[in-house]
């Protein structure tokens, strides 16, 4: 048995150091903004554009989720919109919650992964925002 550590299992992009703790606060709350949907109409896109455009000059990790949460709202916008009249042949009342339960769990999910100081890829994005 040798006396050396064993080798680190942990990828590359998952070094918490990396990335500064306010810088991850911040991009965790890009990805949380997004929630001012259930008070606010459109506030899933308007608050994480706000976060965004305030803080992506002086942190570039910053940027990156923004972009990321905004694609994402965005997409989950243009979802539900699409679904919407589907209600009327009823497919509608089907997909809008699925589509609800999936933007909540996805963006719970971006939350704690920015806060960790992963640079977090939603599913199903549209890239709109480059």
């Amino acid at each position: 048995m040798s006396d050396q550590p064993a080798p680190s299992l942990t990828p590359p992009e998952i070094v918490p150091a990396a990335v500064p703790l306010e810088h991850r606060t911040w991009g965790m709350f890009c990805h949380l903004a997004a929630l001012a949907g259930f008070v606010i109409p459109f506030g899933s896109v308007i608050g994480p554009l706000v976060v965004w455009l305030i803080k992506k000059p002086e942190m570039p990790f910053v940027d990156d989720q923004g972009k990321e949460s905004m694609n994402f709202q965005i997409t989950v916008l243009i979802a539900a919109l699409a679904a919407a009249p589907l209600c009327f042949v009823f497919i509608g009342f089907l997909l809008l919650p699925a589509i609800m339960i999936a933007w909540l769990v996805l963006t719970i999910m971006a939350m704690i992964k920015a806060n960790e100081g992963v640079r977090y890829r939603y599913p199903f994005a549209l890239r709109l925002i480059k």
